[in-house]
Formats: C-alpha cells, sequence, structure tokens
C-alpha cells in the first residue's frame, strides 16, 4: 500500500490562491485506506477549502470526485466531460496518480493536495509502517522475509552495524534494528546458518537511480 499524509491547510490554500473554480479528485485506492484521499477526506478537504474562503470574502467553487484510481486512464477519463469547466484539478492521489492526471490533462494545472511518503502495512487501526522501498531486486528470501533495505536505517545488505543496541537502532531508539528483526525471524525458521552468508552487492540499476522504470507484459498488450 502506498501511505500518504495531507498536506496543510495553508500550503493548500495558498496553491489555489490564483483560481476560484476547483476540482477536487479523490481516490479510492491507497490514500483511502491510509485516510488520506478517500471520498470522506475530499469532503472534508473541500469544506475547509470553501469555508477558509468564505472568512476572506472571496468566491470558490469545488466540485468533489473520487474516482476509483487515478493511475488508469480509464478512470481518469471519467472527469473528461466536465473538466475543462475548471481552472485547475486538485488532486488527493499518491504521487503517480498526480502525474498521470497532469499528463492526461495537459492543458489544466494539477496541484498535489497530499505528501506520499512510502510503501507500507497499516500496524493497527490509524498507524502505518514502511516496508518497501520498491529497490527493484528483491532479497527477502535472503534475509528471512525482512527486508534491509528499508527496515535498516543505513539499507545495510549484511549486518547489523557497530551501532545498533539492545536490538533497536542507533538512527532512533524507537525503532527496531532492521538486522535484529532478521536474526530474530531465521531463529523462528531455523535457519540461523544463513545469517553467516554474505549478500551480494546489489545491482542498484534495478532502483530509481536509472530514472523511471517500466514493466511490460507483452502478454497482457493489446
Amino acid at each position: 500500500m502506498i501511505v500518504a499524509n495531507r498536506k496543510s491547510l495553508e500550503e493548500i490554500l495558498t496553491m489555489l490562491k490564483p483560481y476560484r473554480k476547483v476540482l477536487l479528485l479523490g481516490c479510492n485506492e491507497c490514500v483511502t485506506v491510509c485516510a488520506t484521499g478517500g471520498e470522506r477526506e475530499v469532503g472534508v478537504l473541500a469544506s475547509e477549502i470553501r469555508l477558509a474562503r468564505a472568512k476572506e470574502g472571496e468566491e470558490i467553487e469545488v466540485r468533489e470526485q473520487t474516482l476509483e484510481r487515478q493511475c488508469d486512464h480509464e478512470y481518469i477519463d471519467q472527469v473528461r466531460p466536465y473538466v475543462g469547466d475548471y481552472e485547475v484539478i486538485l488532486s488527493m492521489a499518491c504521487g503517480a496518480g498526480i502525474q498521470y492526471v497532469a499528463e492526461k490533462y495537459r492543458t489544466k494545472m494539477v496541484l498535489p493536495a497530499v505528501n506520499t511518503t512510502f510503501l507500507g502495512v497499516t500496524l493497527e487501526q490509524g498507524v502505518w509502517s514502511e516496508r518497501c522501498q520498491g529497490c527493484g531486486e528483491c532479497i527477502l528470501h535472503l534475509t528471512g522475509g525482512i527486508c534491509p533495505v528499508a527496515r535498516c536505517a543505513k539499507s545495510l545488505l549484511n549486518g547489523p552495524c557497530g551501532g545498533s543496541s539492545n536490538g533497536k537502532c542507533e538512527v532512533d531508539k524507537e525503532v527496531d534494528c532492521g538486522w535484529q528483526l532478521i536474526v530474530d525471524r531465521l531463529k523462528e525458521l531455523n535457519q540461523l546458518d544463513r545469517y553467516e552468508e554474505i549478500i551480494p552487492v546489489k545491482d542498484w540499476r534495478n532502483s530509481r537511480d536509472g530514472g523511471p522504470r517500466k514493466r511490460v507484459r507483452e502478454d497482457l498488450r493489446l
């Protein structure tokens, strides 16, 4: 799941300052799960924008629309009949969705209402935690299903470093040492001998450092 946080109302109002007609787009996928950009959050933000403008004595029209997804063109196309009626699009999707809407409607400014943060999981109601950085070369089979790239503050492939203490990371004493988690997990699996195996250098060309990545399945193409 992609986890995001909503930008402050102040920042959003600053971005919207030149505009009087706004199309506010939510997304029913990841940002709904993390309570950032679903239908409910769209309604709340729209109300806050209207109230803030009213206090300034300025009019604003905000149309609320929550799409199934903003990362697939068939859903983005649903707003095509009326997108031209608005000066700007304010998107509450993740960064990928925001950019795709901007690609589809090139003559419209598309503004981000959220800050995209990480790929994560739900620990409990209202709490999400990072688990993956999308590095492009998964090594979870070598580390007991725990990712050292995302869970270790230093992304060490062979750890732990010398700074961990009592199972906690030296960077933040509230954070579990990623490599302590890996060792404990390997013990549970009776595979602790795998800890002695040196993990080779990763091919970081598979990560995003080489520019935008693309996945193609020829058997699915039309």
